[in-house]
């Protein structure tokens, strides 16, 4: 019968727990504004997440008693025109900005993905076409290509996914095309083809894997971006429509009318919508940093 060492079972066990505390320590000490921008984001996702649990008020109840009533007591931030609570609007707010924004950014990163991939590792005509098509789809700037997909296929919440995806897919397929055509050459991969494996089997499990890295920096600052253009095509009303609360759409419908007798209606969900695009951006710019391996000492 095998004799167990607790003694060493315990101090495994101390070493995996003060693995995963020491790399967040490292990270905060080495990088602050970051560790800023992951708790502003870590906020953010228990916001939408835990919801329910955060506020007692019903974003979709209107009480005409309430209309336009200060931050207190009642209303920590106020209430709306319809007598909604405002706080609750923004926390049920962030639920529709974390779905379009991560949905966006998976969809328009995987279809970058697959498209950088192909054309890079490919190469020929199909480079020569996808990178015309991608240089017409760069031409238009992002809001405006989503404001063009949007009105196409009208206001919901899964064609506002798709139109903020679509303009995402050129970039992020220009970064993974350029990581290919640097890949394609190294002589991993010709050991690869040498020992027979098919040129789709090498660029899945050789070529892709090595391409993550500025992925997952890209897909940060997407992210944040992705927030930002929901909020403005909700502000224009081609984004989630009613009844979901939007951060955009609660900026469009008090902006013009009530900017000056309930500023608190404008203030707080543009606060919401800067903190975290603020907060996506210091992630994504530490991330580029510790993956960066010309800023490691």
């Amino acid at each position: 019968m095998a004799v167990i060492d607790h003694e060493a079972e315990l101090a495994r066990a101390g070493a995996n727990v003060r693995g995963p505390l020491s790399s967040i320590l490292f990270f905060a000490r080495s990088y602050p504004l970051g560790a800023l921008g992951a708790l502003i984001m870590l906020a953010f996702v228990a916001t939408a997440v835990f919801a329910d649990a955060i506020t007692a008020f019903d974003p979709l109840t209107t009480n005409a008693h309430d209309s336009l009533a200060p931050p207190g007591d009642r209303h920590t931030l106020g209430a709306d025109f319809m007598g909604r609570d405002v706080l609750a609007r923004i926390i049920y707010g962030a639920r529709i900005s974390l779905a379009v924004g991560l949905g966006a950014t998976a969809l328009g990163c995987l279809g970058g993905m697959i498209v950088g991939l192909m054309s890079g590792y490919f190469g020929g005509w199909l480079d020569l076409t996808v990178q015309r098509l991608m240089d017409i789809m760069q031409s238009l700037p992002l809001l405006v290509m989503a404001l063009v997909m949007a009105a196409s296929l009208g206001p919901s919440l899964t064609n506002t996914i798709i139109a903020i995806a679509i303009p995402l897919v050129p970039n992020v397929a220009r970064v993974i095309r350029s990581s290919t055509l640097a890949l394609r050459e190294m002589p991993f991969v010709e050991a690869a083809r040498a020992v027979g494996m098919s040129e789709t089997r090498i660029a899945i499990t050789h070529v892709l894997p090595n391409t993550l890295a500025p992925l997952i920096v890209l897909a940060t600052a997407q992210l944040g971006s992705a927030i930002l253009v929901e909020s403005a095509l909700a502000f224009l009303g081609l984004g989630v429509p009613e009844p979901h609360p939007s951060w955009g759409r609660m900026l469009s419908e008090s902006a013009a009318e009530y900017v000056r007798t309930a500023p608190w209606l404008v203030i707080f969900p543009g606060v919401a919508i800067s903190a975290v695009v603020f907060g996506t951006n210091l992630l994504g710019d530490a991330i580029r940093d510790m993956l960066d391996p010309r800023q490691r000492f």
